[in-house]
């Protein structure tokens, strides 16, 4: 078992603020303070004066873009350029009241075009009398950051409370995991299980070798209708064949030794050396893949429910594959379920299996408690400051 992150860990670059880097609940508050920042400044000069202003600013920066190279130079064409500009601006400046903010920035703009022959120092003084009037755009510029700020720092935040939400998980199964009796006799559970994984792969190994590829995929096809038989089922091509040639009526490990065959040979025992080669030799992987393990039981086995459910639908298949021998073995396993001692043994099992030195080590001294408090904190922190501006 691969050792688990610290609470520092949790999460990749979504940390707990190590090396000096913003937590997300950080992040998130300081990116919601830079908007209720920018938000009160817009409100203080009033939300359709910034934007009026906004607006002209830009009007005016464009048209000075627009015309700063036809307008330049002696030409008539310049000439004439420049005669457009000046008025496009001035009707620019009439349009706007004169107390709004800036208004003087306006008019020593159109000043510093106000010329017969205009240079592009012209055009750059121009955009510096502008100054005033762009705090007013930039107000908005900064506003719809602010906004698309909080709008990513919240989508780290959310991803760390999910994370969150996982590193908590593992350490709450740690403690209970924690409570187990490590010193409980396993074995109880073990070597029947053990026992009865042994003796159905020996027999399945012999079933496929003598019974019918027809038979093994009417096996498969039943399993889909139990959920705790995982057989995969076979690609609908080769059920075709095996269903409707005779050559279904060989064994899996006839029919994967007839594939290596020269077509000479092959034709002794098939109509079509072709189609199973077709059919078989492009299945090998499939073929060689149906053995015992869907009905082997996992070590350590899962609670006495679950592991009954699972026996249940296992014995059907186990008593067509295998002998009276194995079956028995089977009940003998579900047998444990009905032991007094079941949940202390398979708790204490799933312990010994999934806990690392590392992790006996830490809940010993105490860290995974002291982890999953501090990780609950955190998780209550952001929840709340999500919860702050979570749309309605």
């Amino acid at each position: 078992m691969s050792e688990r992150a610290h609470p520092s860990d949790a999460g990749s670059s979504a940390g707990v603020g190590s090396d000096g880097e913003a937590t997300p609940h950080e992040a998130l508050e300081a990116a919601r303070n830079r908007l209720e920042a920018i938000e009160t400044r817009i409100d203080d000069h009033g939300e359709e004066t910034v934007e009026a202003v906004a607006e002209a600013y830009r009007s005016a920066s464009k048209l000075l873009a627009d015309y700063v190279d036809r307008a330049t130079g002696t030409g008539q064409e310049n000439f004439q350029a420049y005669i457009e500009l000046e008025g496009k601006f001035d009707t620019l400046v009439s349009d706007l009241s004169d107390d709004l903010p800036a208004y003087e920035a306006f008019e020593d703009a159109l000043d510093a075009i106000d010329k017969r022959r205009l240079s592009e120092s012209d055009f750059e003084r121009a955009r510096e009398a502008l100054d005033p009037a762009a705090e007013y755009a930039d107000m908005l510029d900064e506003r719809e950051a602010a906004r698309e700020s909080l709008a990513e720092a919240r989508k780290t935040a959310s991803k760390r409370r999910r994370e969150l939400d996982d590193a908590i998980a593992d350490r709450e199964r740690l403690l209970e995991l924690s409570n187990a009796d490590l010193d409980a006799p396993v074995e109880r559970l073990r070597d029947p299980i053990e026992s009865y994984n042994e003796a159905v792969r020996e027999a399945f190994e012999a079933y496929r070798t003598e019974a019918s590829a027809r038979e093994v995929f009417d096996l498969l096809e039943r399993s889909q209708w139990y959920p705790f038989v995982t057989y995969e089922r076979p690609p609908d091509d080769l059920t075709a064949y095996v269903a409707e040639n005779p050559a279904g009526e060989y064994s899996i490990s006839e029919l994967l030794e007839y594939a290596d065959y020269s077509r000479s040979k092959l034709s002794h025992y098939v109509d079509s050396a072709d189609e199973l080669k077709r059919s078989v030799a492009t299945q090998r992987t499939f073929l060689d893949g149906i053995d015992a393990e869907p009905l082997t039981i996992d070590w350590p086995p899962g609670p006495a429910g679950e592991l009954r459910r699972r026996i249940r639908e296992y014995r059907p298949f186990v008593a067509r594959v295998a002998d009276e021998e194995v079956v028995a073995a089977l009940r003998e396993v579900r047998l444990l379920t009905t032991d007094a001692d079941y949940d202390r043994l398979q708790t204490a099992a799933q312990a010994v299996n999934q806990l690392t030195p590392t992790e006996r080590e830490r809940l010993a001294d105490g860290r995974v408690d002291a982890e999953l408090e501090e990780l609950r904190a955190e998780r209550e922190r952001l929840e709340a400051a999500l919860e702050i501006d979570d749309p309605v």
